[in-house]
């Protein structure tokens, strides 16, 4: 089907704004370790139980299990974990427009290690795009769960996660250049190797010793985190590595930095924000960035 790749994209962003949500709800609740470890853990118990009720084919070559392994690593440990981090200084619509910096460095790295090239037209549908993300989300006004003054430090963790997520891209496009991958069994090699280093990781640094009882006592946390798992590393990183593996990194990355103009709907709907003028506008700029990476 024509445009899978850029349709994969856009629904990945859907996934991600609500995850994003989600996540910074229950960090802010419970702390950004626990939910990080612990949507990981409930990801691959997901996409485990998908892979064996659906009879999908893992079969794989040791050099794609590799570049994903390492895709995992860069972007679930080094890119997920400082972006969770972010969301304990600043909420979830700051931390997205600093992740908007994540196509321009997929860009790049896609230039250099990949040799993808971009056309005007589709250079020109990138800027278009983020100018209108960046037009929206500096307008929006401070969400009523999480009404923290801008950090700095929370703005270099957000841009130490968009290095995250484009490096983890590049890599999951190297395994996806090898030959084809289920989208489910990449996830699931991605999350389980990052589980791996994660996990015992946090536990002997003290960070993650007591789940039961963090999550028992804040059940809302949990079930908020597992929601964000489904939306995130389940569906959403799944949709992700089916889109660059249809489409260019620089432009996937760039239709899902959406992120941010999708929130403004499930904002309103769950928090009643009201919207400017220029929100609309940079919504429809946004839109039409989309609109020319479609036809380039």
């Amino acid at each position: 089907m024509p445009y899978t790749g850029e349709i994969s994209a856009f629904a990945t962003a859907v996934m991600w704004s609500g995850s994003a949500l989600a996540f910074a709800a229950a960090t802010t609740r419970v702390g950004s370790v626990y939910v990080n470890v612990t949507r990981l853990v409930a990801a691959i118990l997901l996409l485990f139980l998908t892979i064996t009720l659906c009879g999908i084919s893992y079969t794989i070559s040791f050099v794609q299990v590799l570049f994903l392994s390492l895709s995992g690593l860069v972007g679930f440990v080094f890119g997920d974990t400082f972006l969770f981090k972010s969301y304990e200084y600043n909420n979830a619509r700051v931390s997205s427009l600093i992740m908007s910096a994540a196509p321009a460095m997929a860009a790049l790295m896609a230039f250099l290690f990949l040799k993808e090239s971009l056309s005007i037209m589709g250079i020109f549908g990138m800027i278009v795009t983020l100018a209108g993300i960046a037009l929206v989300v500096l307008e929006r006004k401070e969400p009523t769960t999480h009404q923290v003054p801008i950090s700095m430090i929370g703005v270099f963790y957000a841009l130490l996660g968009a290095l995250g997520q484009a490096g983890g891209m590049i890599l999951a496009k190297g395994a996806f250049s090898q030959g084809p991958v289920n989208g489910f069994v990449a996830t699931f090699i991605r999350a389980f190797a990052a589980t791996v280093v994660l996990v015992p990781l946090n536990y002997f640094a003290g960070r993650f010793t007591e789940p039961r009882k963090i999550f028992m006592n804040d059940r809302k946390a949990f079930y908020v985190t597992i929601l964000g798992s489904i939306l995130g590393p389940y569906l959403g990183v799944t949709l992700s590595l089916i889109a660059i593996s249809l489409t260019d990194v620089a432009i996937a990355a760039t239709i899902i930095a959406l992120v941010p103009i999708i929130m403004l709907p499930m904002v309103w709907m769950f928090y009643r924000e009201k919207f400017t003028w220029r929100a609309v506008v940079g919504a429809c700029v946004a839109v039409a960035g989309v609109g020319i990476l479609f036809l380039r």
